[in-house]
């Protein structure tokens, strides 16, 4: 199953439509990829597995923090 973040104003669905996402993102400052790179712990020594699940795991540590209550996950 693929997981990823938005935040609940981005029309775009970050798993299908990324570029298009990608940008109203950045544009509007939030710029979650980068904040969950900081979050997520992943490596190379990890099994793809192993990183999919921190991944989740920094999506959900990122949606649990949100004070302003403006992200939330996309599952497919």
């Amino acid at each position: 199953m693929a997981v990823a973040i938005t935040t609940k104003d981005n029309p775009y669905d970050p798993l299908d439509e990324f570029r298009h996402w990608f940008y109203y993102d950045v544009s509007h400052g939030y710029n979650s990829c980068a904040y969950l790179a900081r979050v997520a712990h992943t490596s190379d020594k990890f099994t793809e597995e192993e990183n999919e699940a921190e991944i989740e795991r920094a999506i959900d540590e990122i949606i649990k923090l949100d004070f302003l209550n403006i992200y939330k996950k996309v599952k497919k």
